[in-house]
């Protein structure tokens, strides 16, 4: 990535850098993870999955990603 298209988050604790248009669907796309078994939660408010493509990430964003595990 061109460092001037380059932000850095952090990512369920660890820096994470990303490009300066990503949003949360992007960002699990880029991660491998289906949207059906993850809840995100960034700077301490959980985003509704419905507006995954509009939340777009910027420098120093804290994001969590939580994975719901099937048990039984």
């Amino acid at each position: 990535m061109n460092n001037l298209n380059v932000a850095k988050i952090q990512l369920n604790g660890s820096p994470y850098d990303i490009s300066m248009k990503t949003n949360l669907y992007d960002l699990l796309n880029n991660l491998s993870i289906s949207e059906d078994k993850v809840a995100i939660e960034v700077n301490g408010i959980i985003i509704e999955k419905s507006k995954y493509i509009k939340v777009f990430l910027k420098k120093g964003d804290k994001v969590e990603i939580v994975h719901f595990i099937g048990g039984g």
